[in-house]
């Protein structure tokens, strides 16, 4: 399984971003996937999951401001990203893992992306 985020960038806070991971997986509606960022100098964190029936999962530091959702048909799975904030600056990784799983710990899935930078200045 290969997965490509794609939709980072640099951004003022308060700004929008959508994030987006394409994967080449057969049966992707299979999977279960989640969104995880490492800031300079931190351990990666998990941030959003949701599995192969739609559950979603979020960190508490969410806030309301951060979705997930998929597009089983696009093999898709999207971040959207509202209101952000300067500690929203870190790099942005997507992962998979084939079965049930609403984990936000980066060692229960087994496929991950190369990640996608977002930067957000004051």
């Amino acid at each position: 399984v290969q997965l490509v985020e794609s939709g980072g960038g640099s951004v003022q806070a308060g700004g929008s971003l959508r994030l987006s991971c394409t994967a080449s997986a057969y049966n992707y509606r299979d999977y279960s996937l989640g969104w995880f960022r490492q800031g300079p100098g931190q351990e990666r964190e998990g941030i959003a999951t949701i599995d192969q029936y739609g559950g979603t999962r979020y960190a508490d530091f969410v806030e309301g401001r951060f979705t997930i959702s998929r597009d089983n048909a696009k093999n898709t799975l999207y971040l959207q990203i509202n209101s952000l904030k300067p500690e929203d600056t870190a790099m942005y990784y997507c992962a998979a893992v084939r079965g049930w799983s609403n984990a936000l710990v980066r060692g229960n899935y087994k496929y991950w992306g190369q990640g996608t930078q977002v930067t957000v200045s004051s």
